[in-house]
């Protein structure tokens, strides 16, 4: 098959070709070979200069005695045989007879030759139209009207890989799939359902953070029930043209109609149906009108039986009222973060084809994952694939997966980078007062990794991991969070008597989880239990963008006192605990000058088991 972009290349050539060809000949035609004028001629005739002459058609051909012009040949085009013949004919007899003139000859046909002479015009006029034709059939696609096809809705179906899709490629999300299955049978089977006057759900929105399967779980639906699938993402509705999208989003319900029964999927949902008229930003006319028109296709006057609606959003809270209720989205699916034997589960799709060795212990990396979506494991194990082709294995082992895990969180390690000596110190007393000050917090997650090699922005990193999901996060636990994020600092100061700016992130993480409990969890008894913050930090469209305090500048002032308080009484502690345990800081710090990197049971060793602190006694 012929590539199109080499076919329109070579079109283009050939027709640029024709047009350098007709110009030239043109220029040639309408070009005299000398610049003669008529008197010009009259005169060379009266003067006896011309030898010979020839009349094609009108084109006079004469041949002279002298040369005129660089040539004894003048070409002549005459505008009108008659009255050369009239103004000549006698005056060239005569010189005949006289034998002036050789010889001459007038051809039979003087007429006008129009033909030829608007020939190469109406060539380059069909040229011309041709390659009009030619672009706009290009710009409108197969030759149609372009503004005939504009508002139509720009869907796509499903791959044949993507029909393979089933529940059984989707894993750690079985409350999700159970309620998803409902629809898959109803598609299946309708008549089940009637019978018992039941109406299944005409829009189904999954809700949930980026990367935990939404799009899959909608591809899944549609290959488990074996019907029509059309996909379109929310952006493809909003165009500068007013009432394009609604005309969009007609198309789409009409297309649905035509193989019911169907499943419609808009991705990213929230691109199109954000809160109406409210604010700077918010009252975009083309969005309102194309919002209005999805509300009616819904839940209007007119039905559409058989077509259900599958939408995706990790922003539900900026979606229209009016889009959440039933007879439109009768059900919220909240696809979370999975838990660890969901994350084992999606481990095991991931790896299907890959060559494990016999160490991997996929319930080990689950472990070691917590906060990661479907899309950060499949990620995981694509770069520990990575890793293994890269060190010529032929399988991935357990030490590469965890490698990777570290690489997707922080980021390639920069080990070519050269570090100055007083930096490497500096680093390695930083992260030893991160990991220390974990290890004696009670409720703090253990440490898992320590290194003081450069990954991504920073210069070193004290990793700790939780031994289970959680899903609250009490005051305590908070408390040990902001003690162990100002370890680095405090390490700093104690040790070496200078701070720096390594700590910059730290300071800013433990600010604003004081700030939070404060403001936001009701956590600080000065305060009371009272939440301060709206809970929408954003500005974006659909909202107004001036978000006014529903506080006092008083509150806030003992917000702020309050805040500082919980971080001075943190760094109090936190110093307490690196005074306590001076002896194990400089271990540690001592073992990653000497070796960079220190794993949980390296760290265990010199540390030696837990003990009770001051702080804690």
């Amino acid at each position: 098959m012929k590539n199109p972009r080499t076919t329109n290349a070579l079109t283009f050539i050939f027709l640029a070709i024709v047009m350098l060809v007709c110009a030239a000949y043109l220029w040639r035609s309408n070009s005299p070979a000398e610049p003669l004028e008529y008197s010009e001629v009259v005169q060379m005739f009266k003067q006896e200069k011309v030898e010979s002459f020839t009349v094609s058609d009108n084109t006079l051909t004469m041949h002279l005695r002298e040369a005129v012009h660089g040539s004894t040949t003048a070409v002549y085009e005459l505008y009108d045989f008659d009255l050369f013949y009239d103004d000549l004919n006698d005056l060239v007899r005569q010189q005949a007879q006289k034998g002036i003139i050789a010889s001459y000859e007038y051809h039979a046909d003087h007429s006008t030759n129009w033909l030829a002479i608007l020939l190469p015009y109406v060539l380059v006029a069909l040229i011309l139209g041709g390659m009009w034709y030619f672009m706009t059939a290009r710009a409108s696609g197969a030759g149609g009207d372009r503004m005939s096809r504009f508002s139509e809705a720009r869907t796509h179906t499903l791959s044949e890989k993507d029909k393979a899709i089933t529940f059984a490629d989707v894993a750690g999300a079985d409350e999700e799939k159970e309620e998803l299955q409902e629809i898959v049978e109803f598609l299946k089977d309708p008549q089940k359902y009637t019978d018992l006057g039941a109406r299944i759900p005409k829009g189904v929105l999954l809700v949930g953070p980026p990367g935990t399967g939404k799009t899959l779980l909608a591809k899944a639906v549609a290959g488990e029930a074996g019907v029509g699938f059309l996909s379109i993402s929310g952006s493809d509705f909003v165009e500068l043209y007013v009432g394009v999208g609604a005309s969009r989003v007609r198309d789409l319900f009409k297309e649905a109609a035509k193989s019911t029964p169907c499943i419609i999927f808009i991705d990213e949902i929230d691109a199109v149906g954000r809160q109406r008229g409210t604010g700077v930003g918010g009252g975009h006319d083309e969005r309102e009108q194309t919002l209005n028109q999805l509300l009616v296709e819904m839940d209007g006057f007119s039905a559409n039986e058989g077509v259900v609606v599958l939408a995706a959003t990790n922003r539900v809270d900026v979606l229209d009222p009016a889009l959440l209720r039933p007879g439109r989205f009768d059900r919220q699916v909240y696809v979370g973060l999975p838990d660890i034997k969901g994350r084992e589960e999606i481990l095991k799709v991931h790896t299907r084809g890959k060559p494990l060795a016999e160490d991997v212990e996929l319930s080990e990396v689950a472990k070691g994952t917590p906060g990661f979506t479907g899309a950060d494991l499949e990620n995981l194990t694509n770069e520990g694939a990575l890793l293994a082709a890269r060190r010529n294995q032929k399988f991935i082992t357990m030490a590469d997966l965890k490698e990777a895990e570290i690489k997707v969180i922080a980021g390639p390690e920069k080990k070519s980078r050269v570090i100055p000596e007083h930096e490497r110190r500096l680093t390695a007393f930083h992260e030893a007062g991160h990991a220390i000050v974990m290890h004696a917090l009670p409720n703090h997650d253990p440490v898992n990794q320590i290194s003081i090699v450069p990954r991504g922005q920073a210069g070193g990193m004290t990793i700790s991991l939780p031994q289970e999901d959680r899903s609250y996060m009490s005051k305590r636990y908070l408390e040990e969070q902001i003690v162990a994020l100002l370890g680095g600092r405090a390490a700093e100061r104690m040790v070496l008597g200078d701070i720096s700016t390594g700590a910059g992130n730290d300071i800013q993480r433990a600010t604003q989880i004081a700030h939070k409990m404060v403001a936001s969890y009701g956590m600080s008894e000065k305060i009371g239990t009272v939440s301060f913050e709206s809970g929408h930090d954003e500005v974006f469209i659909g909202r107004t963008m001036s978000q006014g305090r529903s506080y006092s500048e008083q509150i806030a002032a003992q917000i702020d006192d309050e805040v500082r308080r919980m971080i001075a009484t943190a760094y109090d502690q936190c110093e307490e605990i690196l005074k306590a345990r001076r002896s194990q800081l400089e271990s540690v710090a001592n073992y990653l000058l000497a070796h960079e990197t220190m794993t949980r049971s390296e760290f265990l060793t010199v540390v030696g088991d837990r003990a009770p602190t001051p702080a804690q006694a």
